[in-house]
């Protein structure tokens, strides 16, 4: 070593220069890397999401959960539910609130977002602070397409809560508008490579039995169809959707997708639907009504998946049930008249054209009658002289005795067309209940629907 004091000067300074100029460049590189990186997920900043959902026939409920595990994926806290469960308090304490909304009908909210619309959305809350995001489920051939999804965003936003992104619409499950949803999802997550959303694969299944239910009826032929899985042994419960595959033809050159109410239970080895035949104006069948009651050979193969719709799944066993629809509606209700033990209190009210031609599964509901599946069955015929009722008058006729059954606990569920059948049976049970009472209902889940 050295003992010149100004050479080791020199060296102490020269060391001090490389050490600040080794401290800059390491500043520089983490600076950049802070840029660089993915936005902190809300876990990271300590929050909690919410993910909500407002779902009629189960979709929306399907696309919530697959929100809710991107989350967790990216490192997020997360709680999922039903819209009916929050309040005002649940979204200013959440920090950051995702919601999945569906419309049904011209701007209708379904129906496990009655208590959210009526105690919640009538408050002038102050949500400044909240941050949140809105998936909106719809259909364009309704003029108010979205309505209730855009009900709440400006409700959000009249509270004062912040967007984090502008509202995506869905116009029936487009895949390119829930595919920009996830990657707003990736966003505020920082996923880079998560997969796209796909619905699970359809799977193979046998057409295997189909029978003209109405021949000669006044309204349009009903057929009554049974397939069965190909290679697989699915799990399904009453108040399930199945989506079929159609292949696409010389007609419709691109293939389609339609739901259907199931109308039977794993039990019984197959999915059976009830389907009318649709038309158009110019006498043309419907796209899947058409193949699968006209061209799809019997032991032809169909594609199709079952989707869980928790909306409309049946009450605990020992709850009265009210059934009431009308046509092919009787399908969702017949699977849930199998699902009910022999003995439970479960009352039909069913209404269509004619007693010769529409009167479907007669022979099944006289048997169920006889042994226990059903207690009380009612039907009606409009086009029959001397009945000319449709199903809600049924309601009207037998007031007292439904009123009794709704306030021993029973549960009313609905199923069939939303024109027409779904609005008067509501009417019917407004005037025989009182609108209170019928609103009520809905936000303890005792009142429940499956229109189209």
């Amino acid at each position: 070593m050295t003992g010149d004091p100004v050479r080791l000067l020199w060296t102490l300074v020269a060391l001090l220069l490389w050490l600040a100029l080794v401290a800059a460049v390491a500043w520089r590189e983490a600076r950049a890397r802070r840029r660089s990186a993915p936005r902190a997920s809300p876990r990271a900043e300590g929050e909690t999401v919410l993910v909500a959902f407002a779902s009629q026939t189960g979709f929306g409920e399907e696309l919530a959960v697959m929100t809710a595990e991107t989350l967790r994926r990216g490192g997020s806290a997360v709680r999922m539910t039903p819209l009916d469960q929050v309040d005002t308090e649940t979204l200013r304490t959440c920090g950051r609130a995702l919601l999945i909304v569906s419309t049904t009908g011209e701007g209708d909210p379904p129906d496990n977002a009655a208590r959210f619309v009526r105690r919640v959305m009538t408050d002038e809350a102050d949500l400044s602070g909240v941050r949140y995001g809105l998936l909106a489920l719809g259909d364009r051939d309704y003029d108010q397409f979205c309505g209730f999804g855009h009900a709440v965003d400006g409700w959000l936003r009249r509270a004062g809560a912040e967007p984090l992104y502008d509202l995506v619409e869905v116009d029936n499950g487009d895949a390119g508008a829930i595919r920009h949803w996830q990657h707003q999802l990736n966003a505020l997550t920082g996923a880079v490579d998560e997969p796209d959303w796909t619905p699970p694969a359809y799977l193979p299944w046998r057409l295997t039995h189909r029978m003209l239910l109405n021949p000669g009826s006044p309204g349009g032929e009903a057929y009554h169809l049974r397939l069965e899985p190909i290679d697989h042994a699915p799990e399904w419960r009453a108040g399930d959707i199945a989506e079929v595959g159609v292949p696409a033809s010389d007609a419709h050159p691109a293939p389609g997708a339609r739901e259907y109410s199931v109308a039977s239970l794993p039990a019984d080895g197959g999915v059976e639907f009830v389907i009318r035949l649709a038309r158009h104006a110019d006498g043309t069948p419907g796209l899947a009504s058409g193949w699968l009651t006209q061209d799809c050979p019997l032991g032809g193969e169909v594609a199709m998946r079952l989707r869980a719709n928790s909306g409309f799944h049946g009450p605990a066993r020992k709850t009265p049930m009210i059934l009431i629809g009308n046509g092919t509606g009787l399908a969702g209700l017949r699977a849930h008249i199998k699902e009910r033990p022999t003995g439970c209190e479960t009352w039909l009210l069913f209404g269509e054209r004619t007693r010769a031609h529409d009167a479907f599964f007669e022979d099944e509901l006289r048997g169920c009658l006889a042994t226990g599946f059903l207690t009380r069955l009612d039907r009606c015929f409009s086009r029959d002289e001397g009945d000319g009722r449709y199903v809600q008058d049924l309601i009207a006729a037998n007031a007292d005795e439904m009123r009794v059954w709704i306030a021993r606990g029973a549960a009313v569920y609905v199923c069939g067309s939303l024109e027409g059948m779904s609005r008067g049976v509501h009417a019917a049970l407004e005037t025989m209940l009182g609108e209170e009472a019928v609103i009520q209902l809905i936000e303890d889940g005792r009142y429940r629907r499956d229109v189209y």
